[in-house]
């Protein structure tokens, strides 16, 4: 069983049997259909089963020259509305599906940012283009639990004195990967001081009224992340089909924006706008590789 399935909502599917139905449900319900050809006789296909606004469980195969369908696998996802994105991202095929991940260098994290491709059928109409190039990525994140915390108090005191900070930092690390010099000294000098503030107040206060945001690998999954991230709006929605409850969130973490979707069972805690959002989240992502 997929292990976010009971995050958009499918918490009872447990045996094989419940899959081949619910494999059954998207194949003749499905609510979108994308494909692509592959070969001369071939297609590559996604049907889409959208469960609440922009949530579901897709299913990617090959239709045969005959017209049947064959499944690789299924997935849930959560359709992210806004660009969170625009560096350059380089697209990986995975080795034990046929699935495919994307990877960027987004400076405001400082990490390399990997996630799972949603819009597959694009990609290889553009006929599985292997260049990095820039284009506009729309993130989002499936959370398989998580618990609110409260905002530290810089948080609600300077958040835009924290924006303009985070700036001029990002500048710093975009200029100290092109070799810059000064920006290197500046880097360093900055972490050395903020490890001498850090170590000062660790000893009277806890970590989470220190540090605002986090974003870490998570996992010998190479798209899953633990995050701590500002909840910038909150929305509730209920699957269709099951009837469970989900929570729709849009954060901000280390600046970079993105929706969330998990399940109310696996949520500790009231989520509300301003509160912080820590979790274990599968990171997934749409490329516009036309623009």
């Amino acid at each position: 069983m997929h292990s976010f399935l009971k995050t958009v909502g499918f918490r009872n599917i447990k045996s094989r049997k419940d899959v081949e139905q619910l494999v059954r449900l998207i194949t003749t319900q499905g609510t979108e259909r994308y494909m692509a050809t592959i070969g001369g006789k071939n297609m590559f296909a996604e049907i889409l089963l959208e469960v609440a606004d922009h949530i579901g469980v897709a299913l990617r195969g090959e239709y045969d020259e005959h017209g049947s369908f064959h499944m690789e696998h299924y997935f849930p996802y959560l359709k992210g509305q806004n660009v969170s994105s625009t560096e350059a991202v380089f697209i990986n095929k995975r080795v034990d599906t046929d699935a495919y991940t994307g990877m960027c260098e987004d400076y405001r994290l400082g990490v390399s940012l990997i996630f799972y491709l949603q819009n597959v059928t694009d990609y290889v109409s553009q006929g599985y283009p292997e260049e990095r190039k820039e284009h506009p990525i729309m993130l989002s994140a499936l959370a398989s639990e998580g618990k609110i915390l409260l905002p530290t108090v810089s948080m609600q005191e300077a958040p835009v004195e924290e924006t303009v900070d985070s700036s001029g930092r990002t500048k710093l690390l975009e200029a100290a990967r092109k070799g810059d010099r000064e920006a290197m000294e500046a880097l360093t000098i900055d972490d050395i001081d903020l490890y001498a503030q850090i170590s000062k107040r660790l000893k009277t206060e806890d970590i989470y009224s220190i540090v605002e945001t986090t974003f870490i690998p998570y996992g010998s999954e190479s798209d899953n992340y633990t995050i701590l991230a500002k909840i910038e709006s909150v929305s509730e929605c209920v699957n269709r089909i099951t009837g469970e409850e989900l929570y729709y969130m849009d954060l901000r973490c280390n600046d970079l924006c993105f929706p969330v979707c998990i399940s109310k069972k696996d949520l500790l805690g009231e989520p509300k706008a301003g509160r912080r959002f820590r979790g274990n989240v599968w990171m997934q992502g749409t490329v516009d590789f036309e623009r």
